[in-house]
């Protein structure tokens, strides 16, 4: 398939699925005409907590979430207290009874080396996060591609871009040979729990369009997707996004008050709205704050600008 994999082949792939296993005891009326539908605004735990003490809990963030009236909830998985079922329980009781989905469980993995043990180890800890979001009804996880780490410093890499060499004796080929094949032996899992794949627009391989396009053409699976982050691209972003936005399943929105933590970008919403309209993504939009300034402030600040840009209420 072209490189211009449509929304509609995406997600018709999942509906022909189920349908083949629908026997109709009567005769069944059309189906409706889709309608255009509304985005709905969520919040990453990551708005609350940016790698520094103190450490917010998820709990505190759905409160806020609700406080806020949003309607969903991005986890960020190193910031969850536990991986126990009595903790994801009571994560998952919390959310219920504060009237918040949790879309979204965003994990950190590398699938970027050439040592076969460590790719089975992130293998491993893949499927175990798609277990977690299984067991807390999430319904995708933010996937990366992985990168070289050949500039271990995050500030440094940073401060060159996402911009970082190979290791020696390798090539990109053969680190999106090793992504394709960790994802893949992945995807099994991600059907049984019944839990999308969303790469993101991350460092490494999928610093691009061109890389997120050639892993995600490469393996087509209606359960590997795009999670558009608004604020990883960082020159040119809308000519950027509109490339990955057709097979775009879920977006966190990067805003910046204060400055922000690496770098700071004037993200257009309005037209990042527009872009996301003309593919009829549907989908949530989930905040992610990276500014310096006070974190409720913030958060209601950007909220603001995305229901503004949005048109949500």
């Amino acid at each position: 398939m072209s490189m211009n994999l449509s929304r509609r082949h995406f997600f018709g792939a999942a509906a022909a699925t189920a349908a083949a296993w629908t026997i109709p005891s009567q005769p069944q009326a059309a189906a409706p005409t889709p309608s255009p539908g509304r985005i709905k605004l969520g919040i990453s735990s990551y708005s609350y907590w940016h790698f520094r003490p103190p450490k917010v809990t998820i709990e505190k963030v759905i409160e806020k979430a609700c406080a806020q009236g949003v309607e969903g909830v991005d986890i960020l998985h190193r910031q969850m207290d536990s991986e126990d079922r009595a903790y994801l329980s009571k994560l998952k009781r919390h959310a219920l009874i504060h009237g918040i989905d949790l879309n979204c469980l965003s994990i950190h993995q590398n699938f970027v080396s050439p040592d076969e043990t460590v790719r089975k180890e992130q293998i491993q800890h893949t499927i175990k996060c798609i277990e977690i979001a299984g067991q807390l009804g999430i319904p995708c996880i933010r996937l990366n591609s992985g990168r070289w780490n050949t500039i271990k410093s995050f500030d440094e890499l940073m401060k060159m871009r996402g911009v970082e060499p190979a290791i020696p004796g390798y090539s990109e080929d053969n680190a999106f040979g090793w992504c394709i094949g960790c994802i893949e032996k992945c995807l099994p899992k991600a059907e049984e729990c019944g839990v999308i794949l969303a790469l993101e627009n991350h460092w490494g391989l999928s610093a691009t369009p061109g890389g997120i396009l050639r892993i995600v053409n490469a393996i087509k699976s209606p359960w590997l997707g795009v999670l558009m982050d608004t604020g990883n691209f960082l020159e040119n972003p809308y000519d950027k996004l509109k490339e990955i936005a057709a097979l775009t399943v879920f977006v966190q929105a990067k805003t910046y008050f204060g400055g922000g933590e690496w770098y700071t970008l004037d993200l257009d919403y309005p037209r990042i709205a527009k872009i996301l309209a003309e593919v009829n993504y549907r989908g949530y939009v989930s905040l992610e704050y990276e500014g310096k300034a006070p974190a409720d402030e913030g958060v209601q600040k950007s909220l603001d600008i995305l229901r503004k840009a949005f048109k949500t209420v």
